[in-house]
């Protein structure tokens, strides 16, 4: 089989790629003199994915309950000879997985025994083992944790946002799903979301470090080849129509915590977007809030000298196919004056429009912080599948960088800093 290669010769790396039948896609990027081996094994299968139609399943319209994916990634480690992670352990492997929104992802990183780690993240990820006690097992065990992260303020205070900013997309619900929703949870509908999901042709696998790409799709394609693959079938996710309105514009929670933790957030108004749009418009509007709310801007240092945040404040921007939102925040003595000067310092700027010296400047940060970041298998592996699953190519984060103008974020500032489009969410120490 022939390499698809992509070189960028800025970057210095190549990343090798095979479209193996019937999937997954594979991608390799070597890394001569690296100790370290990191490998990815992911699916574009997260929790907001509950509702879907299926080729060949006729004209029903498929609802799960929401905490499926990761119900699915805590069942995915557990098989009928013991658990995953102590098989892992005896090759020196460490090993982990997680759920987002979008991806499901399973990876371990090692020094040694490198095919035989390699081998097992092959096997358990394509060999689901559910039945009705273990599932049942496992609802307590998760449904403990949900317990759990709701007296997380860091949780709370984000999914209360997210919660405020939207009306109907599922973005707005838990991962982990409610202890409710979790109840509903069947070892058939699990195999139902596995067989769907968990397809190769719905799937990649992203191998980084000292390795041969010859020898790692050598392998990859002797394991496939053991396996018996139905065909692929057409899977068509289902969102609702979310709408530019926000659910509400503050929700106030109380919790166990020191000082208050604020988060504010603005709701992206595309309902769809891929490919180099997205990449253009997560660049944009992390480029625009750098300009704004970055730590050598004016901003930052008068409220942080006012004792208004700390240096955990932090502001960026998330960019999927189907929703995207700004979100910014940290802990404040006084939220209620933090957003006061949040507002007063987008409406200066929308006054005095952005300053092309300040312009240049972030760019030349954006693009060094991003070229330091390849110094991390982890980062690369990881954004690289993220990328590809958003029809994004990561090399060309560079190239689109360069291509921003600062009448492109002049026009991101007006559309999407809006006060219709903000919410804010506010975890409170409880009071007396």
């Amino acid at each position: 089989m022939d390499w698809n290669i992509k070189a960028n010769n800025t970057l210095r790396e190549k990343v090798y790629h095979a479209a193996l039948d019937p999937g997954p896609a594979l991608y390799v990027l070597p890394r001569k003199g690296y100790n370290k081996k990191y490998a990815i094994f992911s699916t574009r299968f997260g929790s907001i994915d509950n509702k879907f139609w299926v080729t060949g399943n006729g004209d029903e319209l498929i609802a799960v309950p929401d905490g499926v994916a990761h119900f699915l990634e805590h069942k995915l480690f557990d098989d009928e000879g013991g658990n995953a992670f102590d098989q892992f352990a005896k090759f020196g492997a460490s090993s982990n997985a997680f759920t987002g929104f979008t991806s499901t992802t399973y990876l371990f990183s090692c020094t040694d025994f490198f095919p035989e780690s390699f081998e097992l993240l092959l096997n358990f990820v394509q060999s689901p083992y559910f039945t009705q006690e273990s599932v049942a097992k496992e609802q307590g065990i998760i449904q403990q944790e949900i317990r759990m992260y709701e007296d997380n303020p860091e949780w709370r205070v984000f999914f209360n946002l997210l919660e405020a900013l939207y009306r109907e997309h599922p973005v707005k619900n838990d991962i982990a799903g409610s202890v409710e929703s979790i109840s509903k949870i069947t070892e058939k509908i699990l195999y139902k979301c596995y067989h769907t999901f968990y397809h190769p042709a719905n799937m990649a696998i992203f191998v980084t470090g000292d390795v041969s790409p010859e020898e790692i799709l050598k392998q990859v394609s002797k394991n496939i080849a053991g396996r018996s693959v139905s065909p692929a079938r057409d899977v068509k996710r289902v969102y609702p129509e979310e709408g530019r309105a926000v659910k509400q514009k503050k929700v106030i929670q109380e919790l166990s915590v020191s000082q208050p933790i604020f988060n504010m957030g603005f709701k992206a108004t595309y309902s769809f977007l891929d490919g180099k749009a997205l990449l253009f418009k997560e660049l944009a509007s992390e480029l625009l809030l750098e300009m704004i709310f970055g730590r050598s801007e004016e901003l930052y240092t008068k409220l942080y000298e006012d004792g208004l945040l700390d240096e955990h404040f932090s502001a960026g921007f998330t960019a999927e196919t189907t929703y995207g939102y700004t979100l910014l925040g940290g802990r404040t003595k006084d939220p209620e004056k933090l957003m006061e000067k949040i507002w007063e310092g987008i409406d200066k700027v929308k006054k005095e429009g952005l300053e092309q010296e300040s312009f240049i400047r972030h760019k030349r940060t954006m693009r060094g912080d991003f070229l330091r970041s390849f110094n991390s298998l982890e980062f690369i592996a990881n954004n690289y599948l993220a990328y590809r699953f958003r029809g994004i190519d990561f090399f060309d984060v560079l190239d689109v960088l360069e291509e921003i103008t600062i009448a492109d974020l002049e026009k991101i500032l007006h559309e999407h800093l809006q006060e219709d489009l903000h919410a804010v969410s506010i975890v409170t120490p409880f009071q007396d």
